[in-house]
């Protein structure tokens, strides 16, 4: 009884013309530019995604009023496509909250969904709605009294039934999708997260383009009247990969290939030479410093023996072509035997990071030296290999204790 009180005195203040009111029938009316205005039939639809309409149409004349949510609740309209009052004129024109502000008149608009019952939606409405060429309807009555606590309300929809769709057993509200914004927000800053080693450009702008669909459902559901979310939405330019990032991520693997050994080095070359790509397609490279690093950087192993070939040029001039070890002829850059020692460099011992190791410690490692356990007798000489395919599974081992004979001195 106190809600039918309430909304009989929101009439009485918004209909100044003396319209009478029957409250125990629906009714869908308002004051527009301040003369009354009647549905003569109304009607509220929800469709698949729960997006609630109530519609009304006076002979040629239509006011529609679109929420994101069947849920009770106050809804600020603006520039968001889900929260929307809009009138079609007799002639066809088209007024919407959504249309930019034209006019000197505020730029303002409310619809409460008060109570839902029985399938019927009860509330009110005031907003200045424009046309694409700036000319303005109002139904507020005045467009400069009223307060926020004490508004001028436009108009009122008194349980105007569902005709179509169905009522969410558990509609979306503006407090579900903040939360899943937020959730977003925490996903996307962990890809640029200062632990990180890289920074992966494939989940930044996946992690990103989630962020953004989130921000725009927050929008849809929660209104955007000050514009926050849509600036937050600007602010990631797309979800293009910042070029910051692209150099950091260049400088890091640059850092990684220097401190490289034999072992991981093609893997780090490689490394490094896809982010100086990277950094060219994001950043570009006005001067050409970056295509004259690629130019630069050998990250082959021209004779698949494990062996980059920048580990190749031994005597430091930077011709890898004048180092041949075995002096057999063949640089050691394209001879897969280095040694000349019957096994090929890519079978000599190596540790577990795949870095050679010095069997016998006369700091040559196994594949520069033709005598790897240092016992006199060359390695060629030991049986490594019998069967002559350049690898010593089949090496010799005398007395069988797990160590072929040309690696035990």
């Amino acid at each position: 009884m106190k809600k039918l009180i309430l909304l009989s005195l929101v009439f009485l203040t918004v209909f100044s013309c003396g319209d009478e009111v029957q409250f125990n029938s629906p009714a869908f009316q308002g004051t527009l530019n301040n003369q009354p205005w009647r549905a003569q039939a109304f009607s509220a639809s929800i469709d698949d995604s729960g997006f609630l309409t109530i519609t009304g149409i006076n002979n040629a004349q239509t006011l529609e009023l679109f929420l994101p949510s069947a849920t009770v609740g106050v809804y600020n309209l603006g520039d968001v496509e889900s929260m929307e009052a809009r009138f079609t004129g007799a002639d066809g024109t088209v007024y919407s909250t959504n249309n930019p502000n034209g006019s000197l008149y505020p730029d303002y608009g409310e619809i409460r969904l008060n109570e839902i019952i029985d399938n019927t939606f009860t509330g009110t409405f005031r907003f200045n709605a424009y046309s694409a060429s700036g000319n303005v309807i109002n139904f507020t009555g005045t467009t400069n009294e009223g307060t926020e606590l004490n508004p001028i309300y436009g108009g009122i929809f008194y349980k105007v039934p569902l005709f179509s769709g169905a009522i969410p057993a558990n509609p979306i509200v503006c407090d579900d999708v903040e939360i899943l914004a937020e959730e977003a927000l925490v996903v996307y800053q962990a890809t640029f997260s200062t632990s990180l080693e890289f920074i992966n450009r494939a989940a930044y702008e996946a992690a990103c383009s989630n962020y953004i669909a989130a921000l725009n459902t927050q929008r849809n559901y929660c209104g955007d009247v000050e514009g926050v979310i849509q600036t937050s939405i600007d602010d990631l330019n797309a979800c293009a990969f910042p070029c910051e990032y692209a150099t950091e991520n260049a400088v890091e693997a640059e850092s990684q290939l220097t401190n490289a050994t034999i072992g991981n080095y093609n893997e780090k070359c490689a490394q490094y030479l896809l982010y100086l790509q990277e950094q060219i397609q994001i950043c570009g490279d006005e001067d050409g410093s970056i295509q004259m690093e690629i130019n630069t950087l050998d990250c082959a192993d021209d004779d698949d023996d494990g062996v980059p070939n920048v580990f190749e040029d031994f005597n430091g001039d930077g011709d890898k072509t004048n180092d041949d070890t075995d002096s057999d002829g063949i640089a050691n850059y394209l001879d897969n035997d280095d040694d000349g020692d019957g096994i090929l460099t890519q079978f000599e011992a190596v540790d577990e990071d795949g870095n050679p190791v010095d069997t016998d410690g006369d700091l040559d490692v196994d594949y520069l030296d033709n005598d790897d356990d240092g016992d006199g007798i060359l390695t060629i000489n030991e049986n490594a290999d019998p069967n002559g395919d350049g690898n010593p599974d089949d090496a010799v081992d005398t007395d069988g204790d797990g160590v072929p004979d040309y690696l035990q001195a």
